[in-house]
C-alpha cells in the first residue's frame, strides 16, 4: 500500500535533495549528478562524511532493535524515511516482532518510486508509505491513523531530519505537535547535526548545502535537548550517536579519524 500527499510532486534534478545526497553517501544508486556533486564537495573537505552518514544509519538500527526487543514497541512512524537501504526500519522491527506496523513518510518523489520496497511487510504486520513533508503534521497524522492505532504506543522516528528545518519552520512546535498526538508509552527517536565538536567542518558543510539551496541547521546539545521537553530520556540520554547502546551494534565499523557531529537520543512519553 502506498499513500500520497497533497498534489503530485515532480522530481527536481536541478537541485540536490538531502535524501538523495544521503543515498550517495551510503553507496546507493538512486541519486542524480547534482546530488553526487554536493556529496563529493563535502567529502573534499571532510573525508569522513560517508562514514558519519553510515554511523547515523547504524544509530537507527540499534534504536529499532532496542525498541522492538527491549521496549516492546509494535508501532512506528518514521518521518524523513529516505531512499530504502537495507535493512530498513520495518525489517529490523518485524524481525523481532513480525506483527509490527510501520508508516514511512518522506517528501522526495524519488522515495515514492521505491515505496514497494518500503511496504514489503511480514504477513503478520503492515508497512505503508505516505508522501508528505514534516511541515504537514496534520496530514501525516491523518494518514498514519489509517495504519496505526494512535491510542497505543508509537515510536516516532526523526532521524537526521530536524537539522533540515530552519528556525523559521519552528521545528520545536512541529515535533511537539507530533508527540502530543501520541499516547503515554510512546517514544521519540531523534538524531541531529551539531557544531559542538567540529565547528569549522560543520560550518563548511552548512555553506555547501546552502549553495545547493538546502537548509542545514546544526544545533547545540542544549537546543537539541529541547525536542525532548516533557519526555523521559532513555539511558544513556542525549549522546553522540556512537555512544547510544553500542552493545547493540551489528556489522558496524569504526573510523578513529571521524568526528561524529551528531547527537542522538530516545525519549519516552510518560
Amino acid at each position: 500500500m502506498t499513500g500520497t500527499g497533497p498534489g503530485t510532486a515532480r522530481i527536481d534534478t536541478s537541485r540536490p535533495h538531502p535524501a538523495r545526497v544521503y543515498d550517495w553517501f551510503l553507496g546507493g544508486k538512486d541519486n542524480y549528478p547534482v546530488d553526487e556533486e554536493l556529496g563529493r564537495q563535502i567529502m573534499g573537505v571532510d573525508g569522513t562524511a560517508r562514514h558519519i552518514a553510515r554511523t547515523n544509519r547504524w544509530f537507527m538500527q540499534r534504536v529499532t532493535r532496542w525498541l522492538a526487543a527491549e521496549a516492546g514497541v509494535r508501532q512506528y512512524l518514521d518521518i524523513g524515511t529516505g531512499i530504502p537501504t537495507e535493512p530498513n526500519l520495518h525489517q529490523i522491527a518485524q524481525r523481532h516482532a513480525p506483527e509490527s506496523r510501520v508508516v514511512y513518510t518522506d517528501n522526495d518523489p524519488l522515495v515514492l518510486q521505491h515505496a514497494e520496497a518500503l511496504t514489503h511487510s511480514t504477513p503478520e504486520g503492515v508497512t505503508t508509505y505516505v508522501q508528505a513533508d514534516v511541515r504537514e503534521p496534520g496530514h501525516i497524522l491523518r494518514q498514519a491513523r489509517e495504519t496505526l492505532d494512535l491510542g497505543r504506543p508509537v515510536a516516532l522516528s526523526l532521524v537526521a531530519l530536524t537539522h533540515f528545518l530552519g528556525d523559521e519552520d519552528d521545528p520545536y512546535a512541529l515535533v511537539a505537535r507530533l508527540v502530543d498526538a501520541l499516547p503515554s508509552g510512546s517514544h521519540l527517536v531523534l538524531s541531529q547535526l551539531t557544531a559542538d565538536f567540529d565547528p569549522e567542518a560543520v560550518g563548511r558543510g552548512v555553506a555547501m548545502y546552502a549553495a545547493g539551496g538546502v537548509t542545514l541547521a546544526p544545533r547545540t546539545r542544549a537546543e537539541i535537548a529541547r525536542f525532548f521537553d516533557g519526555l523521559d530520556l532513555v539511558d544513556p540520554g542525549l549522546v553522540q550517536v556512537t555512544d547510544w547502546h553500542p552493545e547493540l551494534a551489528d556489522g558496524e565499523s569504526t573510523d578513529d579519524s571521524a568526528v561524529i557531529s551528531l547527537y542522538g537520543a530516545v525519549g519516552r512519553k510518560p
